[in-house]
């Protein structure tokens, strides 16, 4: 253990429900962040793309894009990884996974997926709309 980053979380109990979801909807983007992206950072490898860096107080916020299929990308938007590292306190704060609103959806109840696609339940003709046009596009 070279560094010994520890992992803290913005708000737990909402991050994990969003986790959770990816995990339902998504085991690739999961594996990743269990198995690549949280051991490294704990090893102080951080991956993704720096939004804001704060050099007075050693504070660097990253976003990190999970691996997601093409379709749902262009449907949903990517899903992606929002976390904060506090340099001085050897600390990495998880703040959230985007997009919030599909994957709180998926995690408060069973989503139907069409082609392959998660579907919201609240916007569903447009997100079917969006899988067929997109589809039709591709032939």
């Amino acid at each position: 253990m070279k560094n010994a980053y520890v992992i803290e979380y913005l708000n737990e109990n909402e991050f994990r429900k969003k986790e959770r979801s990816v995990k339902k909807y998504n085991m690739l983007a999961y594996k990743k962040m269990m198995f690549d992206y949280y051991p490294a950072f704990r090893d102080g490898e951080f991956k993704g793309v720096v939004v804001s860096k704060n050099t007075k107080d050693n504070i660097i916020k990253y976003e990190l894009k999970l691996p997601t299929d093409e379709i749902f990308s262009k449907v949903h938007g990517d899903i992606v990884l929002h976390y904060t590292v506090y340099v001085n306190q050897k600390i990495v704060m998880l703040d959230t996974i985007s997009p919030e609103d599909i994957l709180n959806e998926g995690h408060q109840r069973e989503l139907t997926t069409y082609k392959g696609v998660m579907v919201s339940k609240s916007h569903a003709d447009k997100d079917i709309f969006k899988i067929n046009l997109l589809n039709m596009i591709e032939k």
